[in-house]
């Protein structure tokens, strides 16, 4: 069994827009994948259906054996128990330092402070943020404070890392240095990355494996290395 599987996904809103058409596309666990396309695409459809935020009208998304689609709500936090998730706006507690915002992530699961400590480390080392733990967020540079929202999505060791437009506020350089850092958790930890993105640079260097989707079709699927194209993210 695939660690992911969309299969004969369709998603329409009840505005009447398809955002997704028969999508299909099996990615193995440890893969590290670019999902892009045009703005209202519906790649940021596809990337929300892997934590369950949207769910399709038809077809069945496969999440480490689950299918997702059919997830009664009260268990959805389960699934998010095991999936990381960084967005393009680094949405941390302002109040809180680096290690705090990191460690929020595990008390809120029940965990005790001598078993958050070693986790809350561990990622925060990760990310080469070890000597900021106790820096507040107004304190930190944009790149640092996305590496705060890396080392929070993978404290618990999520099989799964989704990142929606990581690089989306930074700039070119900082953009490098964020993806060198989701680029050795995938390498390092095995852990399967999934990234939306509009950054051409990004994908044209790093030479993963991309799916393209265009209104809502997935048109492409390019296996390592040989997306060529510059027009379509």
């Amino acid at each position: 069994m695939k660690f992911i599987e969309f299969k004969n996904v369709n998603k329409t809103y009840s505005t009447g827009v398809t955002a997704l058409a028969d999508i299909n596309v099996e990615i193995e666990k440890g893969e590290f994948v670019f999902v892009i396309g045009h703005t209202a695409s519906g790649k940021s459809t596809f990337i929300k259906m892997l934590y369950r935020e949207e769910k399709p009208t038809d077809g069945s998304v496969m999440v480490g054996g689950v299918n997702v689609a059919k997830l009664r709500n009260r268990k959805v936090y389960k699934l998010r128990r095991k999936i990381g998730v960084v967005f393009q706006d680094f949405k941390l507690l302002p109040k809180l330092t680096v290690y705090e915002n990191v460690a929020f992530a595990l008390e809120c699961l029940g965990l005790k402070a001598k078993d958050i400590k070693p986790k809350v480390m561990k990622a925060i080392e990760i990310v080469g943020l070890k000597d900021k733990t106790r820096s507040f967020p107004h304190q930190l540079s944009g790149g640092e404070q996305q590496r705060v929202c890396i080392a929070r999505a993978i404290v618990n060791e999520p099989k799964l890392l989704i990142c929606d437009e990581p690089t989306g506020n930074l700039d070119p350089e900082t953009s490098k240095d964020i993806m060198k850092v989701i680029s050795n958790i995938n390498k390092e930890l095995k852990t399967t990355v999934i990234m939306a993105t509009h950054d051409k640079e990004i994908v044209n260097r790093m030479k993963k494996r991309v799916l393209l989707i265009e209104h809502g079709v997935l048109t492409g699927d390019y296996l390592k290395g040989s997306y060529k194209s510059h027009e379509n993210v």
